[in-house]
């Protein structure tokens, strides 16, 4: 029997969510219709996929085991239509450039103003992205690069740094500790911090909530779980939590957002603002982007070495 492959993206959204009103939300459903899809593709598999609960749904182990060939079967179709836009694109002049938070064009000019001056011809697009999940090829899946703090890089991914940036903790402005210009990373480590949802990946999202600093998860997080810039964006706004950002992307927030401050963290690695991309990806534009990005970085880390001496 055929499947559709809007019936597999249905069943690992509910899935990973495991809840069909969560599922139904994150695929702009109404929840009636979600549900009858998933019982027709139980019907029409002649399987159990799903035991309902009262607080939502978990995988049968008939289930578990189609989930892992779903999300292959997902996959490779995402992969072949990307390979096929990429190569259009590509014998256009264009090129998809991704991006989380502020527009690079914000808060990276010296690169996309130089990369413009030099190939007048192409035609570059941006596209704001949700938080990194795992894996980090997939989520790039929509676009040829993407500008970022640093996500998780494997095998099939590439990454250029373009320049580091400190890490400031955002807080509101009528926090504690809002009078201070900066502070140690162990004054905020016991805050209430912004919570991210679970399929955004652990080390970034860690990342955050300054749990590199302090080995383990915060202890205390808001209950909302955010996935994209403009729900962390309500959640700042809310004035209930901190979180730490690069330093670039802190200001911009702080004068958008009223009520909002940024700390300078002095003892906090610094973040990665890098272009990430897919490694199969050789795209002649891409290629000159990612060039230009590394003298810029060595350029910069020049400078800061003559300041250090």
């Amino acid at each position: 029997m055929p499947l559709r492959l809007e019936q597999l993206r249905y069943f690992v959204a509910v899935a990973e969510e495991e809840q069909l009103t969560r599922a139904a939300h994150r695929l702009h459903l109404a929840q009636p219709a979600l549900s009858k899809a998933i019982s027709q593709l139980e019907n029409e598999l002649g399987v159990e996929l799903f035991a309902r609960q009262a607080r939502g749904v978990a995988l049968t182990p008939a289930g578990s085991a189609f989930l892992t060939k779903a999300r292959i079967a997902l996959a490779a179709t995402a992969d072949a239509v990307w390979t096929a836009e990429r190569l259009a694109r590509a014998a256009r002049g264009t090129m998809r450039v991704g991006f989380i938070g502020p527009p690079p064009m914000l808060n990276a000019p010296e690169l996309f103003a130089v990369f413009a001056d030099a190939h007048p011809e192409a035609e570059i697009s941006f596209h704001g992205l949700p938080f990194p999940v795992t894996p980090t090829h997939a989520w790039l899946e929509d676009v040829d690069v993407a500008f970022c703090h640093l996500p998780e890089v494997g095998a099939e991914v590439s990454a250029q740094a373009l320049r580091s940036e400190p890490r400031v903790l955002v807080a509101p402005s009528d926090h504690p500790l809002a009078d201070r210009s900066e502070v140690a990373v162990a004054d905020v480590l016991d805050e209430t911090y912004i919570s991210y949802h679970r399929t955004v990946q652990p080390d970034w999202a860690g990342f955050h909530s300054l749990d590199d600093h302090r080995g383990e998860p915060a202890p205390s997080q808001t209950s909302d779980h955010v996935r994209t810039p403009l729900e962390i964006l309500a959640v700042m706004a809310s004035r209930k939590a901190v979180t730490a950002l690069p330093a670039c992307d802190a200001a911009i927030i702080e004068r958008a957002l009223p009520g909002i401050v940024a700390i300078r963290l002095r003892d906090a690695d610094e973040a990665v603002l890098s272009l990430v991309w897919r490694r199969e990806n050789t795209s002649p534009l891409l290629d000159a982007l990612v060039s230009l990005a590394d003298s810029l970085y060595e350029a910069s880390r020049d400078v800061r070495r003559e300041l250090h001496t």
